[in-house]
């Protein structure tokens, strides 16, 4: 029987999820700025927070900005010395997550890189292996996202997707959307992926995440 719901959820953050001013302006300051209120969740922050210290990444890529906020908690979660390279294409939303990052005292674990995530990859390939890769951006390039992250996150290494569940639309056999269906395959491909041990996180909207075999 299945028991989590969302006051279960509630209870996780309440004992766990310790959001200080620099978090809580991360998450709502950006939809003042006119950024979408599309972050990820303080318990899915702290799930992030916490898969990176575990694994002692030193080395991160983060595919979509955003407004800083999950790339915050991944860059409290680095090793000593670690170092977050997140990925956003709107130059205004960059430097709202720049803000932030100073804010919260991790602009100096943190670099933004702006442009098309596509474009910029290959260039950020040069400075891997990577340890970890988040992405949560253009669901249609989750793909291509996954195909990058096999290549240059090591072996031992995280590679995680945000909206694995898209509001439970996944579920839905009819009437999907393509970004709906770009999520399904990605899921599908995590779970069928010879190279990696999967599962979802099913906090929030849910996070695809998966240890690269060795």
């Amino acid at each position: 029987m299945t028991t989590y719901n969302d006051q279960l959820s509630r209870y996780v953050a309440d004992l766990f999820v310790k959001e200080d001013a620099a978090l809580r302006a991360a998450r709502e300051d950006s939809v003042k700025h006119g950024l979408p209120a599309i972050s990820i969740q303080p318990e899915e922050g702290r799930f992030l927070q916490f898969v990176v210290r575990a694994s002692g990444v030193k080395k991160a890529v983060e595919i979509g900005t955003l407004g800083g906020y999950s790339g915050i908690w991944i860059a409290r979660g680095l090793a000593p010395g670690g170092k977050l390279i997140t990925l956003e294409q709107s130059e205004k939303h960059a430097a709202v997550a720049r803000e932030h990052f100073l804010r919260a005292g991790v602009g100096d674990r943190v670099e933004v890189r702006v442009g098309d995530a596509h474009q910029t990859l290959p260039k950020v390939a040069a400075e891997g292996p990577f340890d970890f890769c988040f992405m949560d951006a253009d669901k249609s390039g989750y793909d291509a996202y996954l195909t990058w992250a096999l290549t240059n996150v090591r072996p031992g290494g995280l590679i995680a997707a945000h909206n694995a569940f898209r509001g439970g639309d996944v579920l839905n056999k009819r009437g999907r959307d393509a970004d709906t269906d770009a999520v399904r395959a990605a899921n599908e491909r995590f779970a069928r992926e010879p190279r990696l041990l999967s599962t979802i996180f099913p906090a929030g909207d849910g996070t695809v995440i998966g240890v690269v075999a060795g």
